[in-house]
């Protein structure tokens, strides 16, 4: 068995911010594109489909790295190495948080091939 826990490419990183609507304008203008906009969370891409989840002061999100896994399957996998429950997001993608090196947090997710295309 690998000593290897999971595998995946940088998706976004999530950070906090002061006030939701004001920083995703202030990306916008910066020339991201506003994937999901909710009350207590934002996504904003760039043109590179690099993203950055904003967390305002009411969010139950942790500030995170976010790491994208090509299949559902290898989510579970991880999870399973991790000990950690598999989340379906209203967004429509499915993760799971776990302890990276030195305590930083790490979103482990699957976006479905549909994702995006409602």
């Amino acid at each position: 068995m690998s000593d290897i826990r999971f595998t995946g490419t940088v998706d976004h990183i999530a950070v906090k911010c002061g006030d939701l609507k004001n920083s995703v304008a202030e990306y916008e203008r910066l020339g991201f594109t506003v994937e999901t906009l909710y009350e207590d969370w934002a996504m904003v891409r760039d043109s590179n489909g690099f993203g950055i989840a904003l967390l305002p002061p009411d969010s139950k999100h942790p500030p995170h790295f976010g790491l994208k896994v090509a299949t559902m399957e290898e989510l579970e996998r991880a999870a399973e190495k991790e000990g950690r429950p598999i989340k379906p997001h209203r967004d429509g993608t499915s993760s799971f948080y776990t302890k990276g090196i030195d305590g930083n947090i790490l979103e482990l997710i699957y976006y479905p091939e549909d994702f995006g295309k409602n």
